[in-house]
């Protein structure tokens, strides 16, 4: 069940326009996370990047929002939107007790993925 989310989310967030990708993540995480995770400085330009005619990330930004959103379906489905939010900003054991935000800014987005994909299967214990 867990593979068919992640293969589904990875389907929808390369379908998705990232202007519409950057306004969901707004939704969920807010635009400072949506910042920290892009690692750019300016908490307000994922406001801009999310509207439709707005700027549009770099490659490395948009990157870590394409994994970010495919991480945050993974986990809503399987939890819910507050166990998301939770799991997102919170020290994570899988990722050497660091925030999931702070492991994508830094670019490593499988370990990322990868966590996302343990927690929701609940293998994530160990």
């Amino acid at each position: 069940m867990v593979n068919d989310l992640v293969t589904e989310a990875h389907a929808i967030t390369t379908a998705m326009d990232i202007h519409e990708l950057v306004a969901r993540l707004n939704s969920h995480l807010g635009a400072t996370a949506v910042a920290a995770l892009a690692n750019v400085r300016d908490s307000k330009l994922p406001y801009r990047w999310a509207k439709a005619d707005g700027p549009t990330p770099n490659a490395q930004a948009r990157e870590r929002l394409q994994a970010a959103h495919r991480a945050w379906l993974v986990l809503a489905d399987a939890e819910s939107d507050h166990v998301a939010r939770s799991w997102f900003l919170g020290a994570n054991p899988l990722l050497d007790e660091e925030a999931p935000i702070l492991v994508l800014r830094s670019g490593r987005i499988r370990e990322v993925l990868q966590a996302s994909e343990a927690f929701a299967k609940g293998t994530w214990h160990g």
